[in-house]
């Protein structure tokens, strides 16, 4: 019998956030969801070292160009020159240095540089338009104000234009209520404008690229941490996951489980379908499993062949019969037609869950077992169904597989997992 015949259309794997917004593009320089997040801490991780470098060499310059007009301007001039120096840049320059090498970086780095930047380049603005004569000898200076705040105090392309904007009104609204002539204005206007077309576009060019490049490497790693056919997890993604969680979870005391979830008669459905229709049907349950799994920390993964896993943090016993409820549920609404299965006319799944609260005597490995053996008892009671242990951890030890008993009775076992 043909596949196409029982079988819903085809879907694709689950597409990872990385790939779903390279495919949507971001025209506005943001990501969706928690990406945006993931993006700006890796900035600032990254560009932390090049923005000290630039602190160090911006705090030289001040130091230098006040000491040049010291001994270049006219008395009065100088001392106005060094009194903006001493008391504004390098202040400015100097605590935007402290945030650089701070713990507090990560938090406030950011917003320091958005108010630090634009109040350099304004107060630089008031010293130029304040210095009768020499207006213009003050554009270069500006310009590297400018040039600075988008290429070298580590801003992302929003708060780099904006603080950009912020320099060039203040000097057309201090040209307006200075003695400068209009022509000069207007000089020094078109300058600094083209100075912060210039650095926007390329500003702007260059986030692209490194959030194309930070997607990209995501993806890379999704895909080598994803199942190929499937496009959930892997079993590798899934054993790093579980040893997270579970010292996560034994520092706060809080419940976690793992479900693992097994396709009722598959080899069955293989033989009568085909094996395409066979990695099909994988496919929709492990999207299915995914689409079970909502809470931000819930987790799906293909454990191997036909079976899959799914861990819950924070997960009571009430939580794990409602997600298995809910697997279920979503198994029976994909309605694969399954004719050679023994106990039901459509593609089913046996449930083992584990349920425990991990102390320091026990490890990772009991609980998976413990999972397994509750997937055991389910298929021993017939499949299609979801056995959940929990109290049964207190008599288990790692190792001890298999036993000829019921769910009822259980051999008392010393070594613990």
């Amino acid at each position: 019998m043909a596949a196409s015949e029982s079988q819903p259309g085809s879907q694709s794997p689950l597409e990872s956030p990385s790939a779903e917004q390279l495919r949507k593009g971001f025209k506005w320089l943001r990501f969706s969801g928690p990406l945006e997040q993931d993006f700006r801490e890796a900035y600032r991780a990254q560009s932390r070292v090049a923005v000290q470098l630039n602190l160090w060499l911006c705090l030289s310059l001040v130091i230098t160009f006040a000491l040049i007009a010291r001994a270049i301007l006219p008395e009065g001039t100088d001392r106005l020159v060094m009194l903006f120096s001493a008391g504004i840049f390098v202040p400015i320059v100097l605590l935007s240095l402290v945030g650089a090498y701070s713990p507090l970086y990560w938090r406030w780095h950011s917003l320091m540089v958005q108010v630090l930047a634009p109040a350099f380049g304004v107060n630089l603005v008031f010293l130029a338009l304040m210095v009768r004569g020499l207006e213009t000898s003050f554009l270069p200076g500006l310009v590297l104000a400018i040039i600075s705040i988008y290429f070298l105090a580590g801003l992302t392309f929003f708060p780099a234009a904006r603080s950009g904007l912020i320099v060039l009104a203040a000097y057309v609204v201090g040209s307006a209520f200075s003695t400068i002539e209009l022509d000069r204005a207007l000089y020094g206007s078109l300058v600094l404008l083209s100075a912060n077309i210039i650095g926007a576009t390329v500003c702007y060019r260059l986030e692209k690229v490194n959030r194309t490049n930070f997607l990209e490497a995501r993806l890379l790693k999704e895909m080598a941490s994803r199942d190929g056919l499937t496009g959930i997890y892997n079993r590798r993604i899934l054993d790093e996951h579980v040893d997270t969680v579970w010292q996560q979870a034994m520092r706060e005391r809080a419940p976690i489980a793992l479900l693992l979830v097994d396709i009722d008669y598959f080899k069955a459905y293989n033989d009568y379908f085909g094996h395409q229709a066979g990695d099909e049907a994988l496919r929709h349950v492990a999207q299915s499993l995914a689409r079970s799994a909502r809470r931000p920390l819930d987790f799906a993964a293909r454990y191997g062949g036909e079976e899959f896993a799914v861990v819950l943090y924070y997960a009571t016993r009430e939580y794990v019969e409602e997600v298995a409820a809910r697997i279920r549920q979503n198994m029976e609404a994909l309605a694969l037609k399954h004719p050679a299965s023994p106990i039901a006319k459509h593609l089913t799944v046996s449930i083992g869950a584990a349920c425990v609260v991990p102390a320091p005597e026990r490890s990772p490995f009991g609980f998976v077992q413990l999972a397994d053996e509750a997937l055991y008892e389910a298929k021993g009671q017939g499949r299609n169904r979801c056995i959940i242990m929990d109290k049964e951890y207190e008599q288990m030890s790692t190792g001890s597989f298999r036993k000829t008993y019921s769910s009822d009775v259980r051999p008392e076992l010393a070594r613990r997992a």
